[in-house]
């Protein structure tokens, strides 16, 4: 997989993080409408790509520690799973303005990458039966597609069975 990147779609702390570790992706960019009921869903539909691909980013707070969960857009967080993941007791979604604040993204375009401060992540280990998966690349209508395995080692994180459904 080659890097590619439109000169406007790109810029995003996500895409920087991308390029100076030399990671392979590929971006992509599609119209983001603001009526979407769901971010990830749109994102799948848009870009003609099986919503087991399409991982959407969620921060969580674990016994009162922001945690990222990246999971596919198709299934839903399993926050005791998430929880047990990392060794913590009880896990509930996170404030969504502590998450914005943290991580330097809006919701529904929150990066797993290039985060303003760097949060423990949990990786769905259903990623790992595919080449590559899509994530957000940093703002809603842009996702990057790289390997799950590049993913994990940029965000030094723990895979484990944390999706549902």
């Amino acid at each position: 997989m080659a890097k590619k990147q439109k000169k406007n779609s790109g810029g995003t702390p996500a895409t920087v993080a991308l390029a100076a570790a030399g990671t392979a992706y590929t971006l992509h960019a599609y119209d983001h409408d603001p009526a979407a009921a769901s971010y990830g869903e749109e994102a799948a539909e848009a870009l003609g790509v099986s919503p087991d691909r399409v991982f959407k980013t969620l921060v969580a707070d674990v016994d009162g520690e922001l945690t990222v969960a990246v999971v596919p857009v198709a299934g839903q967080l399993d926050l005791k799973a998430l929880a047990s993941a990392v060794g913590g007791k009880r896990a509930a979604m996170a404030d969504p303005a502590a998450a914005e604040r943290t991580t330097g993204y809006v919701r529904g375009g929150i990066s797993p990458l290039g985060q303003r401060k760097r949060l423990r992540t949990v990786l769905d280990d259903s990623a790992s039966a595919h080449e590559t998966i899509c994530v957000s690349a940093g703002r809603r209508g842009l996702e990057v597609e790289l390997s799950p395995q590049d993913l994990a080692a940029l965000t030094a994180a723990v895979l484990a069975p944390i999706g549902r459904g």
